[in-house]
Formats: structure tokens, sequence, C-alpha cells
């Protein structure tokens, strides 16, 4: 985690958030602005009203936008946002709004771009994404020189590709669904991890057919349980929503200061939290999405691209802002503490070393709200005053934690274990303790806050469900990435690694801090953007042609009005095509 540390901040950089920037309203305003023409043509599309029988690919519009929203929607979305807000504050919901509506113009490209360089040699099994794009482009396939840079950059795409797909694609989901089961249910982690593993590697056997009509089954079914129980919990506190939008905004752009749990955030932290957390989420710009679209059946790139454009709007402008209005309107990113430590506790140091002494008997933590009870694995901390002000905060506060470990000693068979503290964190502020919720686990109590229960069970589903949608369409972001390097014969030993990874990080002690699961997300999305960015920024000229060309042809009347749209069910079963 050291040096994940070190590689995060160096991705993480201005330069990098200039350029995202720079990208989204480059894009926008470049094709006047194509966000608005995702949300009506692009419905149009989903619904099978330009479908034709023999267009090539093996999934519908919509399988394809449930197979790439399955790879967007997930604990990125519970978790992620979580992450976001407990360490940036409610102004990093502002830039995730900044970053998802510029998204869909970035997406629109790169899926547009994915679509006119896809390999259909086997139209039942195509093949597309970034290393397509620089690989076969004319360009590319000119000049010895251009098509020897063009198949590095390929490779390194390819690598980062792999390095997201076990990373953020992988574990951070398996971890978050590991922790909130373990937090409501006292679950070993591992078992968590297991699970997940094994019912991730039945459905990848069946390839992007199984993954699309999986998905198309499973994203609408989750997405709506998630919307409906946040929209229930934002109606108990409507009173809170109209003042905390007011805070969305203003603290965007200043200063969030120290609040209960939250140990205060600068302006700047917020802003780069924020447009990590929802680059994260929706993938705009990172490469992924396009391999998903990329197996659609349509004979036009554009259409496949408006597609996509909707992908942002749902993951980011839709689920993630729910998840975040439900922490901000219930108080549970600032948080009081649970109650006060009822033993000794003093931290010491020996030479350059900190540690802490005190109580392990668990009777002394403070009872927890029912049904809720201190089971093995919990952590929780105290805050204290440190010595020098943290660059990221803008205080002098950090967190002195601890976890509990089952034992014959101390209450219910559970005894505390301290952490090392921060360095020269002498003086406790008080002697309160706060639940030390990461990811996941801080969403399911923000919605237990409102409706008890809810968190516990509903939040618990939701995780589960996201986790694997995300599960199931990385593996297949992977295992593309491994068929252009290797071919087919490494798609079953890369499905046995993926598929460990998702047991392993779910281990005791693999992951234990915000800052290690932010790191676990954000290192392998920092490496594809990268490998990304430069392909469909100077690719975008040939883009922008196709966009212009087929809306001049879509308004001229060329496609004429479509077919009539199909159903629920026929959309969802891929059963209806073209006039059938």
């Amino acid at each position: 985690m050291n040096w994940m540390d070190w590689i995060v901040e160096s991705l993480w950089s201005l330069p990098t958030f200039v350029t995202l920037l720079f990208l989204g309203i480059l894009f926008s305003i470049w094709s006047k602005f194509v966000q608005f023409r995702a949300l009506t043509h692009g419905v149009a599309v989903i619904q099978g009203k330009y479908d034709e029988t023999d267009d090539p690919g093996a999934i519908n519009h919509f399988q394809a936008l449930s197979a790439a929203l399955s790879g967007t929607v997930g604990l990125g979305n519970i978790g992620g946002v979580a992450l976001a807000i407990a360490m940036g504050g409610p102004g990093a919901l502002f830039w995730m709004w900044v970053t998802g509506f510029l998204g869909m113009a970035v997406k629109t490209v790169e899926v547009t771009l994915a679509m006119m360089y896809r390999d259909t040699s086997n139209p039942q099994q195509p093949y597309g994404g970034a290393m397509y794009v620089v690989t076969r482009s004319l360009p590319a396939r000119a000049n010895p020189v251009l098509k020897s840079l063009a198949w590095l950059l390929a490779v390194f795409f390819c690598l980062t590709l792999l390095l997201a797909a076990i990373t953020g694609g992988n574990m951070f989901q398996s971890w978050n669904v590991a922790a909130i089961t373990n937090q409501y249910f006292g679950v070993p982690g591992i078992a968590s991890g297991i699970v997940l593993a094994v019912a991730t590697g039945v459905v990848i056997l069946g390839g992007i057919q199984r993954i699309g009509d999986v998905a198309g089954r499973l994203v609408p079914f989750m997405c709506g349980l998630y919307l409906l129980s946040g929209v229930a919990v934002l109606i108990v506190k409507a009173a809170n929503v109209p003042a905390l939008l007011g805070h969305v905004v203003t603290e965007a752009f200043s200063p969030t200061s120290a609040q209960g749990a939250f140990l205060g955030a600068t302006a700047w932290y917020g802003l780069t939290t924020g447009l990590r957390r929802a680059l994260f989420s929706n993938e705009a710009g990172q490469g992924t999405s396009p391999i998903a679209h990329s197996a659609a059946r349509t004979s036009e790139p554009v259409r496949e691209g408006i597609v996509a454009g909707l992908e942002p709007f749902v993951d980011t402008c839709l689920v993630c802002t729910l998840t975040a209005l439900v922490i901000l309107s219930t108080n549970t990113w600032n948080r009081e503490a649970d109650g006060p430590f009822g033993g000794e506790i003093r931290i010491v140091q020996n030479g350059e070393k900190w540690s802490v002494t005190g109580s392990t008997d668990s009777a002394h933590l403070p009872p927890l709200p029912a049904p809720d009870v201190w089971a093995p694995g919990n952590g929780f901390f105290l805050l204290a005053e440190v010595p020098v002000e943290n660059e990221s905060s803008g205080t002098r506060l950090a967190r002195v934690k601890g976890h509990l470990e089952g034992d014959a000693s101390g209450t219910n068979g559970l005894k505390i274990v301290w952490d090392e503290p921060p360095a020269g964190a002498v003086l406790l502020k008080d002697q309160g303790i706060y639940r030390d919720l990461v990811g996941a686990s801080l969403t399911g109590l923000a919605y237990d806050r409102a409706i008890p229960g809810l968190g516990k069970y509903m939040v618990t589903a939701a995780c589960w469900l996201f986790a694997f949608s995300t599960l199931i369409s990385w593996s297949y972001y992977g295992e593309t990435a491994m068929v252009f390097l290797l071919g087919r014969w490494s798609v079953m030993p890369y499905r046995f690694v993926y598929c460990l990874s998702t047991a392993i990080v779910t281990l005791p002690g693999m992951i234990k801090t915000d800052v290690d699961l932010g790191n676990l997300s954000d290192i392998g999305t920092g490496f594809m953007l990268v490998a990304n960015v430069p392909i469909i920024l100077i690719m975008a000229p040939i883009a922008m042609r196709a966009i212009r060309d087929y809306f001049a042809r879509l308004d001229s009347g060329a496609f004429g009005t479509g077919h009539e749209a199909g159903s629920i069910v026929e959309i969802v079963e891929d059963r209806k095509i073209g006039n059938h």
C-alpha cells in the first residue's frame, strides 16, 4: 500500500484533472452537446426501433448497454460514493455531476471509435476496444513506424486493462461485499469472497452472450430496487434536502470544516475526490465500455455511441447522486460518536514508534443501536490531534483505530486490538467511539439511520447484486485483453486467476483503511487513462465526422421513423429484430 500511495498520487495529479475536464468540455462543444441527443435518440435506439436482422453483432443495444452498465453500476455507486463524501465532503458530489455530464460526450466518442474499428470477422463474436482502434486505423496500417507504435500502445492499454480488471473491477467489489456482510451478519469475509468467486465463474464460462443475457435481466432489477429505496429515504428526510443541495454547490468551491466523524476537506481535495470517484464509477475515458458495446448488433457505429452516452447519466447523475443524497441527508458522513469509550486508553512514544496502550475488553465499547451488535472484524476509531496540518483535510485531526477479534477473554468472546496510531497523535480529542465504516458499510448505515433495517437488508442485497454484475462484466473486459495479447487459449487461465482474486482480497488484513480501498480502485483507472486518453484524442476528428454525418442522415429522414418499439420482454430477451 505504501508504493500504491505514491503511484496513485502521481497518476491523479493536477495534469490528470485538467486533461479530463478539457476532454469533456472539448467533446461536448465539438459534438454540439451530443448529451441531449443521447437522452432522446439513444432511448429510441435501445427500444429496438432501428434494429435490422442482418446487422453484425452478438447482442442487442439494450443488452450491450446493460452489460456496460453492469460494469459501471457497481460498488462504485454504493461504496465509491460513500468514500467520496466521507473523504471530500458534500462538494465532492458537485464535481461528480460535472464529470457525469461531460462523461456522456466522452463515452459517445470512444464507443463510436470502437464500433468503427471493431473486429467482426466472426459476426457472432465481435471484439473491440482501444487496442483495436489504434491498430486497425488506416494510418497505423499504412505506415510501418506508426504500426509498431500503435501495437506498443495497444499492448500497454491491454496490460492496464488487466490491472484495472483485477483491482477496481474485481477486488474493490468483492471487498465491499465482504465488509458489509460481515458488518451486518457477522459472516467471515472469505466466505463471501468464495461465494462471489464461484457465482462469477459459473456465468463467465458462457461468454458475452451469457453475460449480456444475465446483465439484461439483473441491471434493470437492481437499479430499480436501489432507486426506489433511495427515494423512500429522501421522502423521509425531505426537509433536509433543499439545504444540503445548497451545501453541495457552495462547498464545491470552499473548504468543508471538520464535523463529527468527518475530518474536514479542502476545496481542492473535494474536487479531486469527486472526480476520481465519478470516473471510477462511470468509467468515461477509461476505455472499458467500448469493449462491451463492440458486441452490439448494429451497422451504424454512431448509433451505439449514442446509446453509450446514456451510461454516465444513469450511473452518475441518477444512482451516484441518490447514494450521496442519502448519506448527506441522514448526516451519516459527519455522524456523532456512538458513545464514549468506557476504559483507559493512552498513546505512548517509544523512540520513533507510536503505540496505543489501553483496555482490550470489548465491554468498554458503547452499545450499538439495535439490531446491530459488535462482531469480529468490526473496526472503530477515536479522534486525536496531531502537530502537523493534513494537506487534504486542512485540519490537525487524525484517527486512532482499533478492531475486534474473537478471543476467550472479553464480553461476547471479543477483544480489542489497537492499531498503530498516527505519529504525534498524543492528544485524544475526546473519548468518543465511532464505527469505522468504509465504503458500502457507510451507505448501509445511512439507510438504517433513516429507515431501520433498510441498510441491513436492502443495501446488503444491492451490494451483492451490484458487485456480481460488475464482476462478470469486468471479467469479459480482461478476457478481451487476453485474447488480443495471447489468443483464445489464454482465456481459461485468466478466468481462474480472476475468480481466485475475488476470494483472496477478502482475507483478513488485506484492506484496512478507506485510503487503501481508494488506492485499489484508483491505480487501475489511472493507468487506463494514461493509455486510452491519447488514443481517443488523436482519433477524435474521425469520430466527430461520423457523428455529424449520422445525425445529418437521421435529420434528413434517411433512416425513416424507425420500427415499432419492442415490448420490455422482447427487448430484454432479444426477441425483436427489425420488422420480425
